[in-house]
């Protein structure tokens, strides 16, 4: 099959012929149809996240179709169309995962990052951790929803219920965020990177009431934030922008630091609190949401051999929405 493989962070991927994955015990196998570019697989290729499985084939938002399943697979048949998320592997037996926060098991795998994912023509996934996709999405369109969905969804659960609700960073995960909080009732304020023109239109095109600057503070307080860029400047930010009693949720696997702030902009009951990975729940739950919005995806989709150019395009800021690769 054909791959996309990284050898060394910081290094392009190298495009390479691997023999097609046997499905193991518990796992199914999938021919990719699409696998959208997450900024974690950026964070794995550049080297922000340090414990990578080397060589790798990158790639968590995999859409794929079964095409065999290893021993006592239980789940999807042959044909089916099914997403693999990041959280790719969990022990069960733990105690996070006994009280339902697997997100948090510290035996966990992570697809395209301890597993190989999705760039790539075919990969081996764990049958409990692939969901059905629901009707009506292309392949491409469906992609984005396996983590920019799911993290976006968890993240506004998280939020609370915030009626004023700031975006930091207007991306993939923010792009479908901003229509489930607008279909919710929500206000949406949009903060982009400054002068990013472009980007503020797009998010006033998905409904924000506002669209400014990161920098700059909007007309109204907010109820809660979501920084999903990953800049550690954005947290004192959002302290500013919110009212007593709100909430920022920081949504990224990674972030840089977060520099020294006034007491005064986390005093008044105001919380910050980070997002980590997701549970199977969280799928069940946003993938059976997102057809009722109806949440629709913006993509740009490349070859699975131009994954260099669209991580390139990722890390540049030139995307709308999300990228897709298919193959």
């Amino acid at each position: 099959m054909r791959a996309m493989v990284l050898d060394k962070p910081g290094q392009p991927l190298r495009a390479a012929d691997l023999p097609v994955p046997e499905p193991g015990p518990g796992q199914l196998l999938l021919r990719v149809r699409a696998c959208a570019v997450c900024r974690t697989d950026l964070h794995v290729v550049d080297g922000d996240l340090k414990e990578p499985r080397l060589p790798l084939v990158p790639g968590h938002e995999i859409v794929g179709e079964v095409v065999a399943a290893g021993p006592g697979a239980a789940g999807p048949a042959s044909g089916a169309r099914v997403g693999v998320p990041w959280l790719g592997w969990t022990c069960g037996a733990c105690e996070d995962c006994r009280a339902g926060r697997e997100n948090l098991c510290a035996r966990a795998r992570f697809t395209g990052y301890h597993l190989d994912g999705g760039y790539a023509q075919y990969v081996a996934a764990d049958a409990r951790f692939c969901f059905p996709i629901p009707d009506g999405y292309d392949d491409d369109q469906a992609a984005p929803l396996l983590c920019a969905g799911l993290i976006g969804w968890r993240s506004l659960v998280a939020a609370g219920a915030a009626a004023a609700l700031g975006l930091y960073g207007f991306g993939a995960a923010a792009h479908i965020v901003a229509q489930v909080a607008r279909w919710q009732g929500r206000r949406v304020f949009a903060f982009t990177r400054d002068g990013d023109v472009s980007g503020q239109a797009f998010a006033r095109a998905l409904g924000a009431t506002w669209a400014g600057g990161s920098a700059q503070q909007p007309p109204a307080p907010l109820d809660a934030a979501i920084i999903f860029a990953p800049v550690g400047e954005l947290v004192p930010a959002a302290l500013r922008a919110v009212r007593p009693g709100g909430t920022v949720v920081c949504a990224g696997i990674h972030m840089s630091d977060v520099p020294a702030f006034p007491y005064a902009l986390l005093w008044g009951e105001r919380v910050v609190r980070s997002v980590a990975n997701l549970t199977r729940r969280d799928g069940e739950e946003f993938l059976a949401l997102a057809p009722r919005v109806p949440v629709r995806t913006e993509v740009t989709t490349y070859p699975l051999e131009r994954a260099n150019e669209a991580l390139a395009d990722l890390r540049d800021g030139r995307l709308r929405g999300a990228a897709v690769l298919v193959c």
